[in-house]
């Protein structure tokens, strides 16, 4: 059913495109209401406008607090045209209709966002009225209009030029679908500030988050699946999610989940010129170089054949010579802080290579929340952002200081490899570093160990060399450190180890058989560090 506008109640605090709307409205007859500072801005602009006060019939009292919060205002708003007894109500009251309601709210979001804001500031800041005019609009949206966003201005006052000054059931029902959204959205950052007070006051808080302009993708982690992507505009680091595509095909849900794998990995190398390769989530590539062309060199031939598809995140921006290097690979996206000229142009010749910039700057891992959903509910934990708590060396065998930042570089690998994990990691050159085997996802470590990481090693060495022997391969691999994500449970991991001429091994510790490790290393001579700090990714 289409509702003509005859009276508008306008209320704002952004006032942007408030006066055009206003006058679009005057124009094709309609009584304009209003409050405030909209009201004086409407007037100013020469519109002919009614105060709410004058409407009611009660003045604007405590400090404004009281305007619209009236039986007038809202029975104006919630009457039912179609029911005699909201009729007769309304005739015995001499209480007249309001068919239009454009109100936005106050900036709650945006007052919690600067630095020491004060609660008492937070609280003044939280709408009322509004709030409420728009949820009641919404609530009658069969006979009212109601319009929070300024984006919707020109496609109501459109559509009124070209209905005869009405509105269709088909627009009242969207508009007042984005009431609800944004009233959860408003709501939800009210209420997940006010929880964070009650954290400091180390009580149990409620966990409240919200999202909007969910977009749909192309699909799931397979065909038959849908899938959406929401945006976190609160993110305080570079995120995925917020990236700008420069060119490519649009992003699916399993090209996102491996560029949060991707980034999330990178950021441990911020500061350096690094790279992190992705594929299934796991970093098939991870190096750091003197520049970001050596980086993406060492990082790719942690292992060629599963960088084939994957996805990529840079610490820095792209130069000619890291394009120049991606030729001839089949890469699903690439992900930098920023990308020259020329760059751009030679990567662009690639169809279908998605090409994301970053919105925000690499950093260090800040600290957030993570969630994950599972049936009946969902799992909020704080990301990982630290590498070690402690370092101890526990075996006979003493650990190389001139070895230790090769192994931090390597817990960081570890960290964003799936469980259970084992990294191998190399100074290739001088304080420059790379995975050169990696196992992950395994049911034990031994597996991770020997059929995965060392074979992969050696698959990779060979690579770079068809010459190189047993010999020089076994000596390379006892300059790599073996890094595990979580504690060796059993001796066999270490006997596993020396099998493979492991020389260094950096685990976390904890496990009741600790002894037991300790005295295998000593056994064979390797030299082991506990760290004191696991690295689960399930």
């Amino acid at each position: 059913m289409d509702i003509k506008i005859q009276r508008a109640l306008l209320s704002v605090y952004d006032k942007a495109g408030i006066i055009d709307f206003a006058r679009n409205l005057s124009e094709m007859g309609v009584e304009i209401l209003s409050t405030g500072g909209t009201a004086t801005a409407i007037r100013e602009a020469g519109i002919e406008v009614k105060d709410v006060s004058d409407f009611t019939g009660f003045p604007e009292m405590l400090d404004g607090r009281v305007k619209t919060l009236t039986p007038q205002v809202h029975a104006g708003i919630l009457y039912m045209r179609d029911d005699q007894e909201h009729v007769d109500t309304m005739k015995e009251f001499e209480l007249g209709q309001i068919d239009l309601v454009c109100v936005n709210l106050y900036p709650f979001e945006e007052t919690i966002a600067k630095p020491d804001v004060s609660l008492a500031e937070a609280i003044e800041q939280i709408d009322i009225g509004g709030p409420t005019m728009i949820r009641s609009a919404a609530k009658n949206l069969r006979f009212v209009t109601v319009v929070t966003d300024p984006s919707d201005y020109s496609n109501v006052i459109e559509e009124m030029r070209n209905n005869n000054g009405a509105t269709s059931e088909k627009t009242r029902f969207i508009l007042g679908q984005k009431v609800y959204a944004r009233a959860a959205e408003y709501n939800g950052a009210i209420a997940k500030y006010l929880a964070e007070q009650v954290n400091d006051m180390n009580l149990s808080s409620p966990f409240i988050k919200s999202y909007e302009k969910g977009r749909e993708l192309r699909y799931g982690e397979n065909s038959h699946q849908k899938a959406w992507l929401y945006i976190d505009e609160d993110c305080p680091d570079a995120g995925i999610a917020q990236t700008e595509i420069l060119h490519g095909k649009p992003m699916s849900y399993n090209n996102y989940v491996d560029g949060e794998g991707a980034l999330e990995a990178v950021k441990e190398l911020a500061g350096f010129s690094g790279v992190a390769i992705v594929k299934h989530t796991n970093p098939c590539g991870f190096a750091t170089g003197k520049n970001l062309k050596e980086a993406f060199n060492a990082a790719w031939s942690g292992d060629p054949i599963s960088a084939f598809g994957s996805v990529i995140a840079f610490t820095e921006k792209i130069d000619i010579d890291v394009a120049k290097s991606l030729e001839g690979k089949f890469v699903e996206a690439v992900i930098a802080p920023g990308y020259d000229n020329d760059a751009i142009a030679l990567l662009s010749k690639k169809k279908n290579l998605r090409i994301l910039k970053l919105k925000k700057p690499i950093s260090k891992p800040i600290d957030k929340k993570m969630i994950k959903q599972i049936t009946g509910g969902m799992l909020v934990q704080e990301i990982d952002t630290q590498i070690i708590e402690s370092w101890l060396v526990p075996t006979k065998t003493p650990f190389s200081e001139s070895k230790k930042e090769l192994a931090l570089f390597g817990i960081a690998a570890a960290k964003h490899t799936k469980s259970n994990a084992i990294v191998l990691v190399q100074e290739y050159e001088d304080r420059q570093f790379r995975v050169l085997g990696m196992g992950a996802g395994q049911p034990n470590r031994v597996d991770a160990l020997k059929k995965l990481s060392v074979s992969k090693a050696i698959e990779n060495l060979k690579e770079e060399n068809p010459n190189i022997d047993d010999n020089e391969i076994k000596k390379i691999i006892g300059e790599c450190i073996f890094v595990s994500e979580a504690f060796f449970p059993f001796a066999d991991s270490i006997d596993s180890a020396n099998e493979m001429g492991a020389k260094y091994l950096v685990q976390p510790g904890g496990s009741i058989r600790d002894n037991e490790v300790i005295e295998a290393c000593n056994k064979y001579g390797i030299s082991m560090a506990f760290i004191n700090m696991r690295h689960f990714k399930h």
